[in-house]
């Protein structure tokens, strides 16, 4: 009953549910109607149910009363969550799942000037890391931090923008089918780790408190200090941005590898033409 009760969302939202459940049942639906290998559904519900289980459980509690705790779930939400969601490649089995009315609405909005130039410029390979980078460090400048805890909607802000940005980026950089190529792709992974570890390293070295919210608040932990905290946030932080860069570099690199190449045979020499 005890492991039951962390399931308990710590602040019930309407919209992490519905998302979630509706997600999940085009994925089910999706899935009767194509065939995916075993590891796509692997991958695919970790990346939602640890998207989930950080936004709509008591795990949510820790995350408001603990910086380092806050940290990690950015790390899901971000980083861990998306990531696994993108490497199952669901488009196919989502796309099945959805309902024709729903496919006629995105085709209808998709083919709007607007939004086509929204996201040639969000998914633009410079704008991407920007922004992706942006994210992090805007929400962790401390005036922006102290009121986005406070107030539940900007709380909430701060979460959805880490999710979708996540799902974009990694989408993007993740994808064997883009238009950019994987030279690209490698470059955008490798932009994003400096000022990562810049502002890991700001933070884990800075002797003074820089998010008191969290002692205000009441901290979830009462044996760690106000700097130890900050401290192990900011390593994850540090440590994060050069792991999740090397293990998709990795990746691209793999699949690459794994293209198979056309070979021209026209284009050889045969002993009749010599």
């Amino acid at each position: 009953m005890e492991l039951l009760l962390w399931l308990v969302p710590w602040e019930p939202s309407l919209s992490v549910v519905i998302v979630t459940a509706v997600t999940a049942m085009l994925f089910v639906k999706g899935c009767l109607g194509c065939k995916l290998f075993f590891r796509q559904k692997l991958f695919f519900w970790t990346g939602l149910l640890s998207l989930y289980v950080v936004s709509h459980t008591q795990l949510d509690y820790y995350a408001e009363h603990e910086f380092f705790v806050h940290q990690l779930k950015s790390l899901v939400l971000h980083h861990l969550g998306p990531f696994f969601i993108i490497l199952a490649c669901p488009e196919k089995a989502l796309s099945s799942g959805f309902p024709i009315a729903g496919k006629r609405l995105l085709r209808m909005v998709s083919a709007w000037k607007p939004v086509q130039c929204l996201v040639n410029v969000f998914l633009h390979p410079v704008a991407a890391v920007i922004v992706f980078v942006g994210l992090i460090i805007f929400w962790l400048l401390p005036p922006i931090h102290f009121v986005a805890m406070l107030d539940w909607r900007i709380y909430r802000l701060m979460n959805w923008s880490m999710a979708v940005n996540g799902l974009m980026f990694w989408g993007l950089v993740l994808d064997s089918d883009s238009k950019w190529s994987p030279g690209s792709r490698i470059a955008m992974m490798l932009a994003v780790v400096p000022p990562q570890i810049l502002t890991g390293a700001l933070i884990f070295f800075t002797p003074h408190e820089l998010y008191p919210i969290y002692t205000l608040c009441g901290r979830a932990f009462t044996g760690v200090s106000s700097i130890t905290d900050q401290q192990i946030g900011g390593l994850i932080l540090w440590m994060n941005a050069a792991m999740m860069s090397v293990i998709g570099i990795l990746i691209v690199i793999y699949k690459e590898l794994r293209q198979p190449r056309l070979i021209l045979g026209s284009t050889l020499p045969t002993k009749n033409s010599t």
